[in-house]
């Protein structure tokens, strides 16, 4: 038999299977079972993948929540375009917000403390890539994702949008500041 040309009978499916598809059938399983087994072990004791809250918004509420974070906690401004750089207020939040194709605003967090940030999309899905740790979520309007993160190292720690959102997209770059 072979890949190229048509089976020889009109009804292959109801050809015996072989010994040996039997073996690889079942050795796919198992790996499949391993591996589907691995993936509970990974995120309860690997701590590699997040365990993220969402919760349904508007990009309106988001927004608004966004400004009113930014208006109280701003610190100073940076860049061209005089992005805000802001602190997580007291109960340890802070919002960022996607939007073509800028994030807003730049945060500063401190090392050894733990953060919620609170994440949304006014108008396409977009991408929060966190270089160089492993923190890759995708942001879609409508949604609030809460992401809970413990900074360990200071630096500046650039945030990448992975999902394609429009033309300017190699531009969409934000920043956190690990003090």
């Amino acid at each position: 038999m072979s890949a190229i040309l048509p089976p020889s009978e009109r009804l292959w499916w109801k050809t015996p299977i072989s010994g040996q598809e039997w073996t690889w059938i079942g050795i796919a399983f198992v790996w499949a079972m391993i591996m589907f087994v691995m993936m509970v072990y990974w995120h309860i004791n690997g701590k590699q993948n997040l365990s993220n809250e969402v919760y349904k918004t508007t990009t309106e509420m988001f927004t608004a929540k966004t400004e009113a974070f930014v208006k109280e906690n701003t610190i100073r401004t940076e860049t061209d375009q005089q992005i805000p750089v802001a602190k997580p207020n007291a109960k340890g939040e802070a919002f960022l917000l996607a939007r073509l194709w800028a994030w807003y605003p730049i945060l500063e967090l401190e090392a050894g403390k733990t953060y919620k940030i609170h994440l949304s999309s006014v108008d396409y899905n977009h991408g929060f890539s966190l270089q160089p740790t492993n923190i890759n979520i995708q942001v879609i309007p409508g949604y609030e994702h809460v992401v809970k993160m413990t900074p360990t190292k200071a630096g500046t720690y650039a945030i990448v949008c992975n999902e394609y959102c429009g033309i300017g997209h190699h531009t969409m770059l934000g920043r956190i500041y690990v003090k």
